[in-house]
């Protein structure tokens, strides 16, 4: 039993790490079929007879195992666990559970199937023909916590022999992002790597592979001191010495760490806890850049070298302290790389492309995912921000399809890709949204609109402001407080020149009587007095953002970060409703197998029939600027008439009244939502209905139906929402929820920049 506080604490940990590893099923991984096995003819495929098609295929051209395999997507974590982090020489069994941590990495940050192969075999030699035998079986290796000098020996005996990438991550993947961390550590003190001295501890693979990847990046041989825990290297020792240590023996006589720590300017520690003490840090160079990296505790502390050092750079291995080089920064991306562009290795090219994408992603503005996975952490480029965060969504497209360039640009790659269009592939594959948004993205490309942003305060809204000036050509304009502006935008490393952007100061901004003046004489009789006019406009940014509108000082709105929908809506209409009539609110949400669009979410919550009708007609029309056509389906209790309930009526009116109109576009109903989905369901309730396939639109009798939907669709079902979109409103103002993110804003802001006159 625990004897003290801190022990409680540390069983409680202890526990809940072993029943995360044990429920609801034993282990990290399962595997599942990709492909359809429900009745006699998917057998025949799957397995005898029609498997033999794709192996005669495969047998007359390998290359073919990539389009009729899940090879080209699949990676080995191979290991003997002797060297396993933190634990030693632990075998292959124990370190099982280490290895299924590696491969559910490997699918989460870059979708890459993995296996996990814990091999009882020490031999080094033994292990590498092990290797090289299932090469028909990955499309890539990655080698794992097998300890020096082991790993070397197995590692060239695979690269030799092997027609895949194999890459020892302990090396290479650690070697990367010190790189990464490293180069942006000496932009911040603004030293050069071919200027500095390195002092380092820890001769195994780690420690090695990230001396020769300084190297690479310009560092002198002549400036690098390595010890160990025999003291240092020099020319001559016999002691615990290995061909990789030799190449980096410095002088004749033995000496300490403190004897060589004397002016260093970067000190790099692959070893053990407590072995650089705070005195030693005081005769480093000015403003020290120390990466201690022992796990799980640091060669020192960063509140010991604060002591000695305040303004060193610390990195180290712990998620708790700033800049944790961790390795999951690097390998799922370089993996993702080489095995798109069919990489038969992993070069020096490829790591220094991931090593240039790492360091230029910190630099660039934090991502909004990033910010709201490490909320209350500070993202913004400098001493205590030199890498990103292992759930930046950015790293996928950046640094894979840096190594993919790197792998063409070496002839190491048997399938080229284009890579604008590969790294916009990454990007749908992290951003939901990404692949269906292009059109609207392409669409708003052609025009300049002025989109201004009603609650301009909002970190969401300066992220996705600072997005729109990146990604789009349309001019952002912000409702706010120019110093809360600043204040905030600062706050969140966003580098956006605010000078160039128009903001409007409810408080104090020359347009004011303008503004005020076109508010009352819209609203004089309607109870509004000048008096109440000005009020409004000193208070009410949404009333502000659709007077601007209405004036032709901007093209569109977007209004809604908090607030209720309808007190929105009542000021968007009172000011822009005179010529436009809404239409309801649709939203399109992005699942697993597709979008589906869902109306009307927020604006009617009784529609009449006619309603409904127009609601449908206003969807069609935004539908197909996602490139989708439409298949709508009228959703309600009934089905086909069986019931006559109210929204079974209502939408058999809206029916008669499309099918008198004749429209460009299919509809069926009135229908329950499993029928809509369910062709075959469909079919056998009404035999020859008019629509093909499951409905991509769901239009409800009412609003709480469909409102209901569109939240279980994105809290339990995964959706990803982009809007709601306005309808009705010719794309003059759009009205989100206040649980939408920065990216959210940033689709609607593309949705918003397109130039229609009434799409509807």
């Amino acid at each position: 039993m625990p004897d003290t506080p801190n022990d409680a604490h540390k069983e409680t940990l202890r526990q809940a790490a072993l029943d995360y590893h044990r429920h609801p099923k034993p282990g990290k991984l399962e595997i599942r079929a990709t492909k359809p096995l429900a009745n006699g003819r998917d057998l025949a495929r799957a397995y005898s007879p029609g498997v033999a098609e794709a192996c005669i295929e495969i047998k007359n051209d390998p290359a073919t195992a990539r389009d009729y395999t899940a090879r080209g997507n699949l990676v080995a974590v191979v290991t003997n666990g002797t060297a396993v982090l933190g634990l030693g020489n632990i075998g292959g069994l124990a370190s099982k559970p280490v290895m299924e941590g590696k491969a559910v990495l490997f699918k989460k940050f870059a979708n890459i199937d993995c296996f996990d192969i814990e091999l009882d075999q020490p031999d080094p030699e033994k292990l590498a023909d092990i290797v090289c035998a299932m090469e028909p079986t990955f499309g890539a290796i990655n080698l794992e916590d097998i300890k020096a000098p082991d790993c070397f020996i197995v590692e060239k005996i695979c690269r030799e022999r092997m027609n895949i990438p194999v890459f020892h991550d302990d090396q290479h993947g650690t070697a990367i992002v010190v790189g990464a961390a490293a180069t942006n550590a000496l932009q911040v003190t603004g030293k050069k790597f071919e200027d500095i001295k390195i002092v380092s501890t820890g001769g195994g693979a780690a420690g090695i592979a990230c001396l020769n990847m300084l190297l690479k990046l310009g560092v002198k041989r002549e400036n690098v001191w390595l010890c160990d825990i025999e003291g240092l290297v020099y020319k001559g020792r016999e002691k615990d010495m290995t061909p990789q240590k030799a190449e980096f023996a410095q002088g004749t006589t033995a000496a300490t760490l403190g004897d060589v720590i004397d002016g260093a300017d970067l000190f790099l520690g692959l070893s053990g806890p407590g072995v650089l003490k705070p005195d030693m840090v005081a005769k480093m160079a000015d403003a020290p850049i120390i990466f201690a990296l022992a796990n799980p505790n640091p060669e020192i502390t960063p509140e010991d070298v604060r002591t000695v050092a305040p303004n060193a750079i610390m990195a180290t291995g712990r998620s708790d302290f700033p800049n944790q080089v961790n390795n999951v920064l690097c390998f799922p991306f370089i993996f993702r790389g080489a095995l798109d562009v069919g990489a038969t290795e992993i070069n020096d090219a490829m790591q220094i492309g991931c090593v240039e994408g790492i360091a230029a992603l910190a630099r660039a503005t934090t991502s909004a995912e990033a910010a709201a996975a490490y909320q209350g952490e500070q993202l913004t480029f400098g001493p205590e921000y030199l890498i990103p965060k292992p759930f930046d969504p950015r790293l996928m497209g950046v640094v894979a399809s840096a190594v993919a360039k790197a792998a063409m640009e070496t002839g190491v790659a048997t399938r080229p890709v284009d890579l604008p269009t590969y790294k916009a592939s990454l990007d749908a594959s992290v951003f939901k949204s990404a692949l269906l948004m292009r059109p609207v993205f392409q669409a708003a490309a052609t025009a300049a609109r002025r989109i201004v942003f009603t609650e301009g305060e909002d970190e969401r809204v300066l992220r996705a402001c600072q997005a729109v000036l990146e990604e789009t050509t349309e001019t952002p304009i912000l409702i706010g407080r120019p110093d809360v502006i600043r204040a905030r935008a600062e706050r969140a490393g966003l580098d956006v020149d605010l000078d160039k952007l128009d903001i409007v100061n409810p408080e104090n901004d020359p347009r004011y009587r303008d503004y005020w003046d076109t508010y009352h004489s819209l609203m004089a009789r309607k109870g509004v007095t000048p008096d109440l006019a000005k009020a409004v406009m000193r208070t009410n940014t949404t009333a502000i953002g659709a007077v601007m509108v209405q004036r032709g000082e901007a093209d569109s709105m977007i209004c809604g970060t908090f607030g209720q929908f309808r007190w929105h809506l009542n000021y968007i209409e009172q000011i822009l409703g005179k010529d436009l009539k809404v239409q309801g609110a649709l939203s399109m949400m992005i699942l697993e197998d597709g979008p589906l669009f869902i109306a009307d979410t927020h604006v009617r919550s009784e529609p009449t029939g006619e309603q409904i009708a127009q609601t449908a007609i206003a969807a069609a029309r935004h539908v197909k600027r996602f490139g989708l056509k439409p298949n709508i389906a009228f959703c309600a209790q009934s089905q086909f008439g069986n019931l006559d309930c109210d929204t079974g009526t209502r939408i058999r009116a809206a029916m008669r009244i499309l099918d008198s109109q004749k429209v460009d576009f299919t509809y069926e109903g009135e229908m329950n939502v499993d029928a809509a989905l369910d062709p075959d369901l469909r079919e056998r309730l009404l035999p020859g209905n008019r629509m093909k396939g499951p409905a991509n639109v769901l239009i409800f009798g009412h609003a709480d139906a469909a409102s209901g939907v569109r939240n279980i669709l994105k809290m339990k079902g995964g959706g990803l929402e982009v809007g709601p979109i306005l309808m009705g409103m010719g794309n003059r103002a759009h009205i989100v929820t206040p649980s939408i993110t920065a990216r959210g804003l940033l689709n609607m802001a593309a949705v918003a920049g397109t130039p229609v006159k009434h799409y509807g």
